[in-house]
């Protein structure tokens, strides 16, 4: 594989991805909630996804994945807001549930095959065929998906709602003095972000045409790590520069991914890799602040030093 294909294919499941890293730059980033309900959500999205495009529509899918989403971060935000529990147990109560809803979802079956089904990207590639971008119906597809969200998330974060979702997230009393239901906010957030992840578990499915009961594992952990690199990347400025972040972190970790799986790196070590890319990403920005501090701590001892020559 050459290195424009490898570029291509970091591409294609980067952006892919980046809607779940939104999803995450929702509600981690802006209402500061931390939803361990991804991997589980994610492989919703794919299996309800899956399970309509086989029905033989594929554009309707879509929506159904995000439905799925929806009523998956409805019931995360009800067990926080309604039932009192932490929001990162809620996160593992849902995620655990959805393994066996999921199942049931799939007919029974761990494994869902859609080599004869149509998708959006078949239908993309049809209607592309004969033109320059034939070939790369799949980033098309992609990159129209990606866009379509970022501008859904920049415009809806500057509208009341959205402003209100961030003061949830920055200061929930400051919300409740002016008459604002930190609930009601809270539940939207999760119910929006959570469609971002069906829709990206969809779009993987279909892309892959095949679903597993294991494609959403580890997602939180992908996620989380593309996110802190966007932050790092482009991480201060207006809301839309922010998700543009997010989307470049995710190509960012997909490349690094893509690149060790071209290395023949064992397919065990891939966890380790994302594990260390989290590490790097979250420890980048302390050094960065301890980086003054030890420059004049270093020169401090140079000076000490060529006084003691002296």
């Amino acid at each position: 594989m050459n290195i424009l294909s490898l570029v291509q294919t970091a591409l294609e499941l980067g952006l892919i991805c980046s809607l779940t890293v939104l999803a995450l730059f929702l509600s981690y980033s802006m209402l500061n909630v931390c939803d361990l309900s991804t991997d589980g959500c994610f492989t919703l999205g794919a299996a309800v996804g899956a399970t309509v495009a086989i029905a033989g529509h594929p554009y309707l899918a879509i929506l159904a994945a995000m439905a799925a989403g929806v009523l998956s971060g409805f019931i995360t935000a009800l067990l926080q807001t309604k039932m009192g529990i932490d929001s990162l147990l809620a996160g593992i109560i849902v995620n655990t549930g959805l393994y066996s809803i999921n199942i049931a979802v799939m007919g029974g079956s761990s494994l869902l095959n859609m080599n004869k089904t149509e998708t959006v990207f078949t239908k993309a590639r049809a209607l592309l065929q004969g033109t320059v971008l034939s070939e790369q119906y799949k980033l098309l597809v992609a990159i129209i998906a990606v866009a379509a969200v970022v501008v859904f998330l920049t415009l809806f974060l500057r509208t009341r709602l959205g402003l209100a979702i961030r003061a949830t997230g920055d200061n929930p009393d400051m919300v409740r003095s002016s008459s604002i239901n930190p609930t009601f906010t809270t539940i939207v957030g999760l119910c929006v972000a959570n469609a971002f992840t069906g829709l990206s578990g969809c779009l993987l499915a279909q892309s892959q045409k095949s679903v597993s009961i294991d494609i959403g594992t580890g997602m939180v952990t992908i996620a989380l790590a593309s996110l802190l690199m966007g932050q790092v990347l482009l991480g201060k400025g207006s809301i839309f520069k922010r998700a543009m972040g997010m989307v470049v972190g995710a190509f960012a970790f997909r490349l690094v991914y893509t690149i060790a799986l071209r290395l023949d790196m064992p397919a065990f070590m891939l966890k380790l890799v994302s594990s260390v890319i989290v590490v790097l990403a979250i420890a980048t920005p302390y050094f960065k602040k301890q980086l003054p501090m030890l420059r004049r701590r270093m020169a401090a001892r140079k000076e000490a030093r060529r006084y003691a020559e002296d």
